[in-house]
């Protein structure tokens, strides 16, 4: 499926936000559900929020299609917040 948009409309840029703590195994099926949309203007941000599992070795393979953000563990909340500033679209999504 093409994804196009009628001549003389842009789609406004769509942030989603996952925050994450120790959940690497589950990390690619979340990730490649937004990759795997068809809306085509999405900027993936994940926030890990001091995992201790191997989630940034999981990360490696998303590398320049995927924010990768890593913090000390501060909460869900804290790892929201960073994703947030970190957010450059007109709309926001958290998939957590």
């Amino acid at each position: 499926m093409t994804k196009t948009m009628p001549i003389g409309r842009t789609c406004p840029l769509v942030s989603v936000v996952i925050p994450t703590y120790n959940r690497a195994t589950f990390l690619p099926a979340a990730i490649n559900s937004v990759l795997n949309q068809t809306y085509p203007n999405i900027e993936i941000i994940v926030v890990d929020d001091g995992s201790t599992d191997h989630t940034q070795h999981v990360m490696e393979q998303y590398r320049g299609r995927v924010a990768y953000h890593r913090q000390a563990n501060g909460g869900v909340a804290s790892a929201r917040n960073a994703g947030l500033a970190l957010a450059r679209g007109e709309f926001v999504a958290f998939m957590d």
